[in-house]
């Protein structure tokens, strides 16, 4: 007797939202209704594919390059793709058809539970009508998207998600408002007005101060990037301010607490533009009497000084070279080392 082997399958889904995926909505049910799919088709499901968070507008795809690579490793087996709906392989019609082929060139037939894909003209037409309208509702969904986030703003919100220092809260007839997280919210806060005050007078001692704080985000080599410190002092939202300029809508007052106020802002961007000076804040000159003054042994560059935050809490003075061309660059020598020295 002769026997028929049980057809191989595999299942392709995605999502497009990391929403959908957070929730755990989209995925799940497609495989599903693939695997339901199979089922009554007699096919053997043996594996599933799944690309999250991804639009379908792209071709290039972590899941479906897997996909591929599998076909072509069982191509003898004419494997079924299974999609749950033509949506899910790709959301426009030049996607669709270049997805399409590559499943088709990696030996691999494409099937779904929605509708037949023939290879008669008409077939194509049909393909392709559905394909356009697929890319149609990207778009619609895109410029609906688009719409409410502008809205938002207009409104006096921050539609996308908060920035360190704050996380977003349900509030009735307000949907999401954005509130102080602490204590990184403080910390934000702190490193902000020791900017604007001349506690700080260059942005490597802001760096310096948040590495110093155990609750402040850092690399892997427990370090604060340069391009985070630029990027928090120039935060409008950090003042309480809302606005997309891209999209002409001016800034305006938002529904959140600013860390800091329009003005120390306002000084910030004076100083970071280098049109301004801020003075000194009263008590440095009693706490590091050398700053300014003390130079660096290996380029002879004026030393700065701040403190830093042990796991213990308590706090530690020390000076340093901030000059990125001395080989004791960020190299700090304790207060007490050097002030013993006068």
């Amino acid at each position: 007797m002769m026997t028929t082997r049980q057809p191989k399958a595999v299942c392709y889904v995605r999502v497009s939202s990391a929403a959908q995926v957070a929730k755990g909505h989209g995925a799940e049910s497609q495989a599903a209704r693939c695997e339901e799919y199979a089922r009554i088709r007699g096919y053997k499901m043996v594996k599933t594919f799944a690309d999250k968070a991804v639009s379908g507008s792209l071709t290039e795809r972590p899941a479906m390059k897997e996909l591929l690579s599998f076909l072509r490793q069982h191509r003898k087996d004419n494997v079924r793709v299974i999609i749950d709906d033509i949506s899910r392989l790709a959301r426009g019609v030049m996607t669709h058809f270049a997805l399409r082929q590559a499943i088709v060139s990696a030996g691999g037939m494409l099937e779904s539970p929605s509708r037949e894909y023939g290879e008669d003209p008409e077939d194509d037409v049909l393909e392709i009508i559905e394909a356009v309208f697929a890319g149609e509702a990207r778009r619609k969904n895109t410029e609906q998207t688009r719409n409410r986030q502008e809205a938002r703003f207009l409104n006096g919100y921050y539609p996308f998600s908060p920035p360190w220092g704050y996380v977003s809260e349900t509030r009735p007839g307000q949907g999401k408002v954005m509130i102080r997280k602490e204590p990184l919210a403080s910390i934000i806060q702190e490193g902000l007005e020791g900017y604007a005050s001349g506690l700080f007078q260059t942005q490597a001692e802001v760096k310096r101060f948040f590495e110093g704080q155990p609750n402040f985000p850092k690399t892997r080599f427990g370090t604060v990037t340069n391009e985070t410190v630029k990027r928090i002092l120039t935060r409008t939202l950090y003042s309480g301010m809302v606005g997309m300029p891209a999209w002409d809508v001016a800034w305006r007052q938002g529904h959140h607490e600013g860390l800091i106020s329009i003005a120390t802002f306002e000084k910030i961007q004076q100083r970071l533009k280098g049109k301004s000076y801020a003075a000194a804040r009263p008590d440095l000159d009693a706490e590091f009497p050398l700053r300014g003054a003390v130079e660096c042994a290996e380029c002879d560059k004026p030393m700065t000084s701040s403190f830093s935050t042990s796991k213990t809490g308590a706090k530690h003075a020390y000076y340093m070279c901030f000059n990125e061309d001395c080989s004791s660059c960020r190299k700090s020598i304790r207060r007490d080392e050097i002030e013993g020295q006068f």
